[in-house]
């Protein structure tokens, strides 16, 4: 056992099992020695818990046994004892009804697997869509020394002369076979290379997104959003991610003190900036949330004026590679610098505006400067108004602009099945000027809030997150096909031209959609899942409870 001169190390979670002299610390120690761990590892140094999102159903995560050897590298180097655990993994391609379900699930995971072991810091990999933000959300409620790795990205997605990225190829392509400019068989070819390597999507889709949303939180080491999965140095930052834990441990930067009001306001800007998903919106909402932190949807108008500097699908032409090439985030948060809170603090120690201030951009033709940005304005706007009192979202960067104030007659689809199955049908009375209305598709009515906005149809404006959604009673679920609707974006409005007393009357007699299931974790997340206008977490999980050692198992 250790020499108690170094009382610190005593104070520990992982000391409260492995530190006691009596029959409780015996058993800790006598069964973690089957693994062929030698005595001195149980003499107070820091333990980290590498919570690891690998899964063979996961692809976008496949890879991350290699990079958690990486990590745990970094760990014993720096006198830590790394020990990896397992969460539940969610995939975006494979998992239904969608992965969005099981996001808070997996947070509950992460949460109790901290506080019921002795861990004293933790390593998140993530990369696929939401292990980032289920990660993240579940290590906030607990609050201790914490730092993410993200899986990186996958290389550019070729088919003949064609780059083609992750999702934005798969719905480009399909509607060229829709419209006979594409051969079935030419279709199928592209499957392979599409997805030639390791890693997550290579668009500026929610994975990239979310790992550039970590990064300018301060929640990883520099340069974590863009290297390629493949890339030799995103096993580098795995290795230095692993001492850097060690090191937070001992200083006690729990994330408390990186996700600040600051931190917040430095990634909504960042947000606009890369041109980045929208559900960034509703998991940093949810992250906020597990910290203690009253941010609001109105919040992200923060970054409503500032210009898209990067040029990358899906808004773009480049992929994350080029990103990476070019400098990555580094050169975004160095080029929006004057906008951020260069003062706030991140996982190396180190202020953010220390962390990029001496970037240099190899490329301005895939990050541009903010005199020639890629396009301007970019930001999430917030909309409300009779149809979405709790606020919608648009990313008029996505959007086509003659269409950002339009007024035009609802066709209205109740679910997405029936969408799928009236879209092609010639009797459809729908035309240029229509306003398509997806009902059903929130967070309760899906359930679980999936990715259905791309729908197959011509480039047009999509609003989005409408709240309260229409499965939870709010006015989406009254509209009827040939109410006249009005999206003024500048204004901020979204409205629908009905009186309240006609949507008061329609009201009547409604009930909610009944879900395919009705029991265990469906039944916990439609009874308790908030609205996505505050970040659709279950009520219950807001708010974080820290690490209290809880009471022997024996």
């Amino acid at each position: 056992m250790a020499n108690r001169d170094d009382d610190s190390k005593f104070k520990r979670r992982s000391q409260q099992w492995f530190g006691k002299i009596d029959k409780d610390g015996f058993a800790h120690r006598s069964w973690m020695k089957n693994q062929g761990h030698p005595n001195d590892l149980f003499d107070g140094r820091p333990v980290i818990g590498i919570c690891n999102t690998w899964s063979e159903l996961n692809p976008c995560n496949a890879h991350f046994r290699e990079i958690a050897d990486f990590v745990k590298k970094g760990v014993w180097e720096a006198g830590g004892w790394p020990l990896e655990f397992p969460v539940m993994s969610t995939g975006e391609v494979l998992m239904r009804p969608t992965a969005m379900l099981y996001r808070n699930l997996v947070s509950m995971d992460v949460e109790e697997s901290i506080r019921g072991n002795p861990i004293d810091g933790v390593v998140l990999l993530m990369g696929c869509d939401k292990t980032t933000p289920s990660l993240v959300m579940g290590a906030s409620s607990c609050d201790i020394p914490t730092i993410g790795l993200s899986g990186g990205p996958m290389l550019k997605g070729r088919y003949k002369k064609e780059l083609l990225g992750s999702g934005t190829g798969v719905w480009q392509m399909s509607e060229k076979v829709r419209a006979g400019t594409m051969r079935i068989e030419e279709f199928m070819d592209a499957e392979a290379g599409m997805h030639r390597s390791k890693g997550h999507c290579m668009t500026m889709g929610t994975a990239s997104t979310m790992a550039s949303m970590v990064e300018s939180l301060g929640l990883s080491l520099p340069g974590n959003a863009a290297i390629p999965a493949v890339d030799a140095q995103r096993y580098r930052l795995a290795q230095l991610t692993g001492r850097r834990i060690v090191e937070m441990v001992h200083e006690d930067m729990r994330l408390s003190k990186i996700l600040t009001r600051k931190a917040f306001e430095n990634a909504i800007k960042t947000l606009a900036a890369i041109g980045g998903s929208t559900n960034a919106v509703v998991h940093l909402l949810a992250i906020a949330g597990r910290i203690g932190l009253n941010l609001k949807l109105d919040d992200f108008e923060l970054g409503s004026a500032m210009p898209n500097i990067v040029d990358i699908q899906p808004s773009g032409k480049h992929l994350m590679e080029d990103f990476y090439y070019a400098g990555g985030l580094p050169i975004v948060l160095k080029t929006i610098g004057d906008s951020l809170h260069k003062d706030a603090i991140t996982a190396n120690g180190k202020t953010i505006w220390e962390n990029v201030q001496n970037a240099e951009n190899f490329d301005e033709n895939v990050i541009r400067t903010l005199d020639n940005p890629f396009m301007s304005n970019a930001g999430i706007t917030i909309l409300r108004g009779n149809l979405a009192p709790n606020g919608a979202v648009i990313k008029p960067s996505a959007a086509t602009a003659k269409l950002l104030q339009h007024r035009g007659k609802a066709v209205v689809f109740e679910t997405i099945e029936e969408l799928h199955e009236r879209i092609n049908d010639e009797s459809l009375d729908i035309d240029e000027n229509s306003v398509m209305v997806l009902k059903n598709c929130g967070p309760k009515g899906y359930p679980g809030m999936a990715e259905v906005g791309n729908m197959p149809l011509p480039p047009g404006t999509v609003v989005l997150h409408a709240a309260p959604e229409a499965a939870a009673g709010g006015p989406l679920a009254f509209v009827q096909t040939g109410d006249w609707v009005t999206l003024d974006t500048a204004g901020r409005k979204l409205s629908v031209e009905v009186s309240d007393a006609d949507m008061a009357r329609r009201k009547e007699g409604w009930t909610p959609p009944k879900p395919p299931l009705d029991r265990g974790y469906w039944k916990l997340y439609i009874d308790h899942v908030l609205g996505a206008d505050t970040g659709a977490d279950l009520d219950f999980l807001v708010g974080k409870s820290g690490t209290p050692v809880l009471r022997e198992s024996h």
